[in-house]
């Protein structure tokens, strides 16, 4: 098996890829367009193999991310840019979004201080009013999973990430400790009808959830 730094080619298979794809069809319709206009310009942050922005309605798309095959991935209709997410504001060249969307990225981090510079880089490529829409897994909930994933560097909480995003200038509009499972990977079923029943029973949330969600404001 020929060596890959994308830890995501040997954790997920094909089909399991393609399962992935209609939950987030269901999570793209059903909860996160609503942060979404038709018309606004988003990039996705740590894009990986592009699941949110293939499937959400808006204007410009951007998925950025440091892997080189994120671009097999991508819909003809993504601009793929390639780099760390710490120089951001340097690919964007000036342009500005009016959302970035973060899932499952800043565990990744090699230290809490790139985190800092990551989330200082948000700032510069978001416009004021800007939004910042963030899915975390959960340290203070999934804590017995969370390690076993080769390339998990950090521990995050819903209450260490909101507090530096406020250290930062951030305002927090809405925060769910408890939203999403902590992995696709889990018993939990795929089927979107699943998917779409969870999203809309806030106790099995309460239940099932070890994945945060928070929507930030610049």
């Amino acid at each position: 098996m020929p060596e890959t730094d994308n830890y995501l080619d040997i954790r997920f298979s094909e089909k399991e890829r393609q399962k992935r794809d209609l939950v987030w069809q269901v999570l793209c319709r059903d909860f996160f367009q609503q942060f979404i206009g038709e018309n606004q310009s988003v990039l996705d942050m740590g894009a990986g193999n592009c699941e949110f922005i293939n499937n959400i309605v808006c204007g410009e798309k951007y998925a950025l991310d440091a892997q080189e095959n994120t671009g097999l991935y991508a819909h003809p209709d993504v601009k793929v840019i390639t780099g760390p997410c710490t120089k951001a504001s340097e690919f964007l060249q000036g342009e500005k979004v009016d959302v970035v969307f973060v899932s499952n990225f800043f565990e990744h981090m090699n230290s809490k201080e790139e985190l800092r510079i990551t989330l200082q880089e948000i700032k510069k490529i978001t416009r004021n009013p800007g939004k910042l829409l963030i899915l975390q897994p959960n340290i203070r909930y999934c804590y017995k999973q969370y390690w076993d994933f080769f390339d998990h560097n950090i521990a995050l909480s819903h209450k260490s990430l909101r507090e530096a995003l406020l250290c930062l200038g951030f305002k927090i509009l809405m925060l769910k400790p408890k939203f999403l499972p902590f992995s696709t990977k889990s018993c939990l079923p795929l089927h979107p009808l699943f998917v779409k029943i969870y999203l809309k029973l806030y106790p099995l949330q309460l239940i099932m959830g070890k994945q945060m969600f928070i929507y930030a404001a610049n």
